[in-house]
């Protein structure tokens, strides 16, 4: 063995000892790649709608767009399907991740086999993708949900929150945030946050948990619901327990789910154009594969009809700011 191939083979393990990527998502692409779309679950249509805005991305500017997702929203299915994209030979996986550190290690090994990762809807750890495309600013949504909230039920009384999984990071930024503000805004000093509860990513146990809530607190004014499926489903559980009204609703759902909730008063939804946040996402991926976007503040890159968008700290894109989904704007939103 000639003396260049043994350094090449030493050189080869001592990354795998040291731990460094034999292979680095750092080639620059010259062309439009393959992108892996990996939402949280399956079944969620807030996925599906996004998918439609990469999908017109893609026809916009070439490439291609496949979207896989496991049937339970875990870290564990999670990482089962990152691998699985790896193997099809995808450039760029885009996630929205089920749990932000569970699945760093699954996209770290991605990435040492040349696959860049980007996050969007929820972030994962800083260090295992380039950026996160972030619907809006996570400060100002759960603002939004606590100031619809205090509307409602006259900045008075009991309230609780129905979040989705314990692990969802855009769920607990949003949670913090409106704890934080409770604890220091002297407008919400009447209101209570009287219990934290999750729906599991399930229609069935997000209504068995809205009932649960209002049984065991018997003078709670509202829910806040900052998750797609569990809005809609504690709507339901309430008229079908004939509670629409006495306990008001507040979060994050697809407006057109909620129309004659809404309409009625009793529901008041923070949102957002979902299929836009799929069309950003599919921009930035192809900035990435082409190492036009490295996830630096400051850095601009163009997102089509969209415009120009501007990396913040900690590599996060914002879509753009949302509204509170009312019964004078409701029919503007198609989803």
């Amino acid at each position: 063995m000639n003396r260049f191939k043994t350094t090449i083979l030493a050189a080869t393990a001592l990354a795998c000892v040291v731990g460094a990527p034999a292979f680095a998502a750092d080639t620059c692409h010259t062309e439009a790649v393959k992108v892996g779309f990996l939402p949280k679950l399956d079944t969620d249509p807030y996925f599906q709608v996004a998918k439609t805005g990469a999908e017109e991305a893609q026809k916009e500017i070439g490439g291609s767009v496949i979207q896989q997702a496991p049937s339970q929203a875990t870290a564990d299915a999670q990482i089962e399907f990152i691998n699985n994209l790896v193997s099809q030979k995808v450039d760029v996986i885009a996630i929205a991740g089920n749990d932000a550190n569970a699945v760093a290690p699954a996209l770290k090994r991605a990435k040492q086999q040349g696959v860049q990762v980007i996050a969007y809807d929820s972030d994962v750890a800083a260090a295992a993708r380039t950026v996160f495309l972030n619907q809006a600013n996570t400060a100002q949504l759960g603002q939004l949900m606590l100031d619809s909230m205090a509307k409602m039920i006259g900045n008075e009384g009991e309230f609780a929150i129905l979040s989705s999984t314990p692990t969802a990071s855009n769920q607990n930024a949003w949670i913090a945030s409106m704890k934080d503000r409770l604890a220091k805004d002297p407008a919400f000093a009447k209101m209570k946050l009287v219990q934290v509860a999750f729906g599991q990513e399930s229609e069935q146990i997000n209504q068995q948990q809205t009932l649960a809530l209002a049984q065991a607190f018997p003078n709670l004014k509202g829910i806040i619901v900052p998750a797609g499926i569990g809005l809609p489903a504690a709507a339901r559980a309430l008229e079908q327990a004939g509670m629409t009204g006495k306990i008001k609703l507040s979060g994050l759902a697809p407006a057109s789910l909620l129309r004659k909730y809404i309409k009625a008063g009793d529901v008041q939804d923070v949102w957002w154009n979902v299929k836009d946040l799929g069309y950003l996402t599919y921009y930035a991926a192809q900035a990435v594969a082409q190492c036009k976007l490295t996830g630096k503040a400051g850095e601009t890159f163009k997102a089509g009809r969209l415009g120009e968008y501007t990396v913040g700290e900690k590599g996060e894109v914002l879509l753009g700011p949302p509204v509170v989904v009312t019964p004078d704007n409701v029919d503007s939103f198609a989803f």
